[in-house]
C-alpha cells in the first residue's frame, strides 16, 4: 500500500517538476537541456559495467573529487558515471574531470526512470555522498542486488523523523545492501534508527576534509593582487546569495571608513545572479569592476565582481579575510569553510550554518571562524582582522590545523568500497 500511495505521488508531481526546470530556465537556460536525462533517457552508450556516484550539486561534487579520482585510478576498466540534480553541479564535473568520466542529471525518483537509468548505466556499484536518500533508487539497487555506499554520509534529526515514515519502501536494502560511511557517531546513530543493519554503518569521518588543495592556487592568488590590487587590503565574500549583498556592501562602505583603499571581492554563489549584483553594485555608489569585463582595477575601484565559473579559490587565495555567504539567510545554511580555511585565511560566516554544522562548530571552537549577525559585525571584524597581521595568521593557522587533523576519510571509505568491487566482479 506504501509503494503504491508512493508512486501515484510521484507521478502526480511529475508536471510540478517540468514547471519547476522551466522556471529556473528562465534566469538559467541549461535547466531546459537534457530533461531525458532526469527521466533516465540518455542519447549516450555506455558499452561496460560502470561505477556511479551521485552529488546532488557543486558541494557534493567538490567533496567526491578526490574519490572520484582515486576511482579512476584503482578501476580503470569501468566506466565513471558522475549524477548531479544542478547544472552548476554538472559543469563542475566537467571542470574537474573532463572526459574522463560521463555526466547525467540523477533520475526523479519515479519507479519507470529509475529503471531505464540502472538499464542504461549498467552499475556495479552505487555511490551516494552525503546525504541524497530516493526510496525507489534505494529499491532498484536492492533488486538488482547492487552495493549501494552512503560516502560521508549524514542526516538531521529532522530528516530521519521523515525518512522513518518511507523506510517500508526500501527496508530490505537498509538491511543487507547497504553500507552506510557515516561523518560522526551522531549520523550513525540516525542511520540505525532508520532501520540499517549495524553492522553496515561504519564511522568514517568527513570526506570534505580530504580535499586536494591546487598546487598553483596561491600563486594565482598573488598574480591577481599584484594586477589588481598591489598594496591594498582585500577581503572576499564568497558564495553569496540574494540578502546577503546588501549587508556585504553596507559593510563595505564602513570599512572603507578605516581602510578607504580595502578593495572587496565580490563573489556570488549562482551565474544567474552575475548581473543583479553587478547592478546592486552600481545602484549602491561603489565603484567597481567585474571579472567579466577583463578591465583592471583601478586606484578609485572598490569592488571587484568575480561574475566567474571555476575561480573563487584565486579570489580566496588573493584575499587576507573571508566571508563565506549562504550563511546569513536562513534558508541556505552556509557553504565550505574549508577550502578558505587551508589557504590560512581568518574566516566569517553568519549564523545559519546547518549544513556543515560539525565542520562549523569545530572551527568556531578552535578560533578559525568568527560569527557576524549584520553589517556592523561584518565591518567591525573585517577592520579588526585587516589591521592586526599577527590576529590574521593566528586564526588562519588554526583553520589550517583543522583541516589536516582531519584528513583520512578517502583512505577509509576506498577500504570500505574495495570488497564490495572484489564481490561485484566474481
Amino acid at each position: 500500500m506504501l509503494r503504491f500511495a508512493y508512486a501515484i505521488l510521484t507521478y502526480l508531481f511529475v508536471p510540478v517538476l517540468i514547471g519547476h526546470l522551466y522556471w529556473r530556465s528562465i534566469n538559467n537556460p541549461p535547466y531546459r537541456q537534457r530533461i531525458g536525462e532526469r527521466f533516465g533517457r540518455s542519447s549516450r552508450q555506455i558499452d561496460k559495467q560502470s561505477i556511479w556516484v551521485h552529488a546532488v550539486s557543486v558541494g557534493e561534487v567538490q567533496a567526491a573529487a578526490t574519490l572520484v579520482r582515486a576511482l579512476l585510478k584503482r578501476y580503470p576498466d569501468r566506466q565513471l558515471i558522475v549524477t548531479t540534480m544542478t547544472p552548476t553541479g554538472a559543469e563542475r564535473v566537467s571542470d574537474l574531470f573532463g572526459d574522463a568520466v560521463i555526466h547525467s542529471y540523477v533520475p526523479y525518483d519515479l519507479a519507470g526512470a529509475v529503471r531505464r537509468f540502472f538499464d542504461w548505466a549498467k552499475p556495479e556499484l552505487v555511490i551516494i555522498i552525503e546525504k541524497e536518500i530516493w526510496p525507489n533508487l534505494f529499491r532498484e539497487c536492492g533488486l538488482r542486488n547492487i552495493p549501494l555506499v552512503l560516502a560521508s554520509a549524514r542526516i538531521s534529526t529532522r530528516s530521519a523523523r521523515r525518512y522513518r515514515h518511507l523506510v517500508g519502501l526500501f527496508r530490505e536494502t537498509l538491511s543487507h545492501g547497504i553500507v552506510i560511511a557515516a561523518q560522526s557517531v551522531v549520523d550513525a546513530s540516525r542511520f540505525l534508527s532508520l532501520g540499517v543493519n549495524s553492522r553496515r554503518i561504519h564511522v568514517t569521518g568527513n570526506i570534505k576534509f580530504d580535499f586536494e588543495l591546487d598546487p598553483l592556487v596561491s600563486g594565482l592568488g598573488a598574480s591577481f593582487r599584484t594586477e589588481h590590487a598591489a598594496g591594498r587590503p582585500i577581503w572576499v565574500a564568497a558564495s553569496t546569495h540574494g540578502d546577503e549583498e546588501q549587508i556585504v556592501l553596507a559593510a563595505h562602505k564602513k570599512i572603507l571608513k578605516t581602510f578607504p583603499n580595502a578593495l572587496l571581492l565580490l563573489v556570488p554563489r549562482h551565474p544567474e545572479r552575475f548581473v543583479s549584483v553587478a547592478t546592486l553594485i552600481s545602484k549602491s555608489g561603489l565603484a567597481g569592476t567585474t571579472r567579466s569585463s577583463g578591465r583592471q582595477c583601478t586606484a578609485s575601484d572598490s569592488v571587484y565582481l568575480g561574475d566567474s565559473m571555476g575561480e573563487l579559490m584565486t579570489f580566496y587565495a588573493a584575499a587576507d579575510v573571508a566571508f563565506v555567504g549562504g550563511s546569513l539567510v536562513r534558508h541556505i545554511g552556509g557553504h565550505n569553510l574549508l577550502e578558505p580555511a587551508a589557504l590560512g585565511l581568518p574566516l566569517l560566516t553568519g549564523p545559519h550554518y546547518l549544513n556543515a554544522p560539525d565542520i562549523a562548530n569545530l572551527m568556531i571552537t578552535d578560533g578559525a571562524v568568527q560569527v557576524i549577525n549584520d553589517a556592523d559585525e561584518m565591518a567591525a571584524l573585517v577592520v579588526a582582522l585587516l589591521g592586526n597581521p599577527e590576529e590574521r595568521q593566528r586564526r588562519g593557522g588554526a583553520g589550517q590545523a583543522v583541516v589536516d587533523n582531519n584528513r583520512g576519510t578517502l583512505v577509509r571509505v576506498l577500504e570500505l568500497i574495495e570488497p564490495l568491487m572484489v564481490r561485484a566482479s566474481r
